[in-house]
């Protein structure tokens, strides 16, 4: 049960990302909007899941965190490119690095604190 809100609120921080980014560039709030900016990157981060199994250890930095946030981005840039309007140009994929692992990794750390002092 653990792993699956863990999951979940990796899920929602992506969207976050999506919300944040949609934001900055005025391109809409709706749900919708963000969903559609969102998808490749929830993808990715199931692919991240997945790759790591990370659900036997949803906290862990390193090195399933770390690999998590690989695969969300490089995926996530991927199908962006491939199966949207949105381009992967360099200074996206700076932003989109830096901010998902500010969100996927502090989550780790975080949550490895809060679990440390149950």
């Amino acid at each position: 049960m653990l792993a699956g809100l863990l999951f979940l609120s990796d899920a929602v921080l992506v969207l976050l990302f999506a919300l944040w980014g949609n934001r900055s560039h005025q391109t809409g709030l709706a749900p919708a909007d963000v969903v559609s900016t969102a998808w490749p990157f929830l993808i990715g981060l199931g692919l991240g899941w997945l790759v790591t199994r990370s659900w036997t250890h949803p906290s862990q930095l390193w090195p399933a965190g770390v690999v998590v946030l690989a695969v969300t981005v490089a995926a996530g840039l991927v199908l962006r490119v491939l199966f949207t309007d949105g381009g992967a140009e360099f200074s996206f994929i700076l932003v989109a690095t830096a901010t998902l692992a500010l969100f996927l990794l502090v989550r780790r750390l975080l949550t490895t604190w809060l679990l440390a002092r149950a």
